[in-house]
């Protein structure tokens, strides 16, 4: 135990508590980076299959979020972070795809009402 003084008072602190920052095994990065790897090829597979519409997209969204994931998480030390710091970082893009979707619906609807109310020749 180490002792630090502030504001006059002294206080009890761990020797751990002095480290300059926080390690982590090198296991969990060379986990995560094969995770990065099994995914980028994954991504790359939707390509050479010839997967096409909505399903292809879908998988190049769904793997291109899961890599951000893990490097925001992982890389980014957000996973250690307290939940407050977190909120702040991660919520404003999340709440932008919800505002991409209303849009992408908004969009069909109105390119339905352009067809329905200005048809040619009327």
């Amino acid at each position: 135990m180490a002792e630090v003084t502030m504001n006059g008072v002294s206080h009890a602190v761990p020797a751990a508590a002095h480290a300059e920052g926080q390690q982590h095994p090198i296991k969990l990065y060379l986990v995560v980076w094969a995770w990065l790897f099994v995914l980028s090829a994954c991504s790359y597979l939707v390509d050479y299959f010839g997967v096409h519409g909505y399903l292809r997209w879908s998988l190049i969204l769904l793997f291109m979020i899961l890599k951000a994931g893990l490097i925001v998480a992982v890389f980014m030390h957000m996973a250690w972070e307290r939940l407050a710091l977190s909120y702040a970082i991660l919520l404003p893009p999340l709440v932008l795809l919800v505002f991409v979707g209303i849009m992408v619906l908004e969009s069909d609807y109105t390119f339905l009402t352009r067809i329905v109310f200005f048809k040619s020749g009327a």
